[in-house]
């Protein structure tokens, strides 16, 4: 009998053993799934006014947060560095910085770590799946399995693509393949091999998906459900997103006017040719619109809606994958776009041929700008510029052990540099202050670990923006904004007019000579930072 008391005693000590172990910090570090949707616009998840059919995504931000103003970097390059390493583009030369050899071909400083490098010594292994475009290779980078599809000009049949960092072959265009499908089938294959050989570690899945980025391709059965849903045309359509997110308290205060004369940011004339008479280069009343180009452009943002429907559903089966695994409840799950919705029109790739099917791979089409202006709803212009409609990203945050006030919307203004230290912090760790001997600058990005709870307060005294001299800050609910370098500041009140309908620059000169003066700072800042590992010709030279 005492023999069998000390082996029960054996036993619950054991048992206590083990349930202390499994409550490690170590094991109960969350995985983490960061979700980038390619040009997709503020409101067109369902959850944020849209009417796409985004079910799995609804679901997220029903469990969990969704943040209203938060924000990107305008375009795609500088979004993916700055939600990779918690800085500025500029700051690690991934935006240009004048005077310095910087942009999409820029290389990061070597204390520019991504975040699978500042995760691995907390036990974590890192997979990317889908869009890539940051400088290097991702194996290189930290990552332990990578799909890079680095063909950005064919959802159906790419012709660049790597996988764990070495070339993969062609795929032929009959051969079922789909960007979106492909890059969540890859996430699927390293969720699994994680559970089968490395269920004791953390995960962070890192998936970039290339839609709903222009050429608008989708698979005919997405695109059956969306046929006709857009013949209403943007104009009625935008008004009917603004009731929804006025319903869902998400997009300010009023709906930004359709700025009727402001087209593409690139002229495309040859581009324009190719497409022929029913393409617009100008947000136009769609009462304008001869019966030909209604359904033209009707098609394309049914194209458009399939892709995100699309998205949608394969977001879906990388959750039901991570549900098979007992794993979502503690991952931790971003959902966000690198930036707003594009007024872009060009013809690339394979070229277009006007009378195939539109959104098949031998068509090249665009949404254009008058899709975008819904896409953005409320806001106002597109992709590259930073006024709201270019920065505004929709944020969706999901991670059940972790977030009390779910199904809850924030208002406090976040960046995506913001990404980086909450993971950092909700993992255990901390940023590093050197890497291989040199000092790492302290970066701008904050956790948003506060903002999880039910009472959670602002993080930011002011955030920046800079893009092909399109310039911006934001401090408290003031914005200054320029379109270009050479154009002046315009002013607004975000509390008031988040649409950034009324410019107050006239009536407050002192407020924009003040907000102007820490942009000017700030900018110094970031390009000395940029420049400061650079040989003495590289200094950057004064912004005009």
């Amino acid at each position: 009998m005492m023999k069998t008391c000390v082996l029960a005693l054996a036993m619950m000590l054991g048992s206590i053993a083990s349930l202390r172990a499994a409550d490690s910090p170590k094991s109960a570090r969350p995985n983490v799934l960061v979700v980038v949707a390619d040009d997709m616009g503020f409101s067109d998840a369902g959850c944020y006014g849209g009417e796409i059919a985004t079910p799995n995504l609804d679901a997220l931000a029903k469990n969990g947060l969704r943040f209203a103003q938060f924000y990107n970097t305008a375009r795609c390059w500088p979004s993916r560095a700055a939600i990779l390493t918690g800085y500025y583009a500029q700051q690690v030369r991934r935006d240009t910085v004048p005077g310095v050899k910087s942009g999409s071909q820029g290389t990061r400083p070597a204390w520019a770590r991504l975040l699978p490098e500042l995760l691995k010594p907390l036990g974590y292994r890192s997979y990317h799946s889908g869009k890539w475009h940051v400088d290097g290779k991702p194996l290189e980078n930290g990552f332990d399995h990578s799909y890079s599809l680095n063909d950005h000009d064919r959802h159906f049949a790419p012709r660049l693509h790597t996988e764990d960092d070495k070339p993969l072959p062609a795929v032929d265009a009959k051969s079922g393949y789909y960007s979106s499908t492909a890059i969540a089938d890859h996430a699927i294959k390293c969720l699994k091999e994680h559970a089968e050989k490395h269920a004791d570690k953390p995960f962070l899945e890192y998936l970039a998906f290339t839609a709903p980025h222009f050429p608008l391709h989708a698979p005919a059965e997405d695109v059956a459900r969306y046929r006709k849903k857009y013949l209403a045309g943007w104009d009625e359509m935008r008004d009917d997103r603004w009731q929804r997110l006025k319903e869902l308290k998400i997009g300010g205060t009023a709906l930004a006017a359709i700025e009727r004369e402001l087209g593409p940011p690139y002229p495309f004339p040859d581009a324009i040719k190719k497409l022929g008479p029913n393409e617009l280069t100008r947000p136009v009343p769609w009462k304008d619109l001869a019966a030909e180009q209604r359904e033209f452009q009707a098609n394309k943002m049914a194209i458009h809606a399939a892709m995100v429907d699309r998205m949608d559903r394969e977001i879906g089966r990388v959750l039901a994958q991570l549900r098979a695994m007992g794993a979502l409840d503690n991952t931790l799950v971003f959902f966000l776009s690198d930036n707003g919705a594009s007024a872009e029109i060009m013809v690339r790739g394979d070229g277009h041929d006007p009378h195939a099917e539109c959104g098949t791979g031998a068509t090249f089409l665009s949404i254009g700008p008058g899709w975008s202006s819904l896409a953005n709803t409320p806001f106002r212009r597109h992709k590259t510029w930073v006024h709201e409609g270019g920065i505004a990203t929709p944020l969706i945050v999901h991670w059940p052990k972790g977030i009390a006030a779910r199904g809850d919307v924030r208002h406090a203004p976040g960046h995506i540099i913001d990404l980086v230290p909450t993971i950092l912090e909700a993992a255990g760790g901390k940023r590093i202050e050197k890497w291989e001997g040199q000092a790492v600058p302290a970066a701008p990005g904050k956790s948003l670990l506060p903002l999880f709870a039910k009472d959670g307060k602002g993080i930011h005294d002011s955030l920046w923006w800079l893009h092909e001299g399109n310039r911006a800050l934001r401090v408290g609910a003031w914005k200054i904004v320029a379109a270009g370098k050479d154009s002046p500041w315009e002013l607004y009140d975000l509390s008031s007019d988040r649409s950034e309908s009324k410019n107050l620059a006239k009536e407050n000169p002192e407020k924009v000579r003040e907000l102007a003066a820490i942009w000017t700072r700030e900018f110094e800042q970031y390009a000395a930072l940029a420049a400061r590992d650079l040989p003495p010709d590289s200094k950057p030279k004064p912004e005009k």
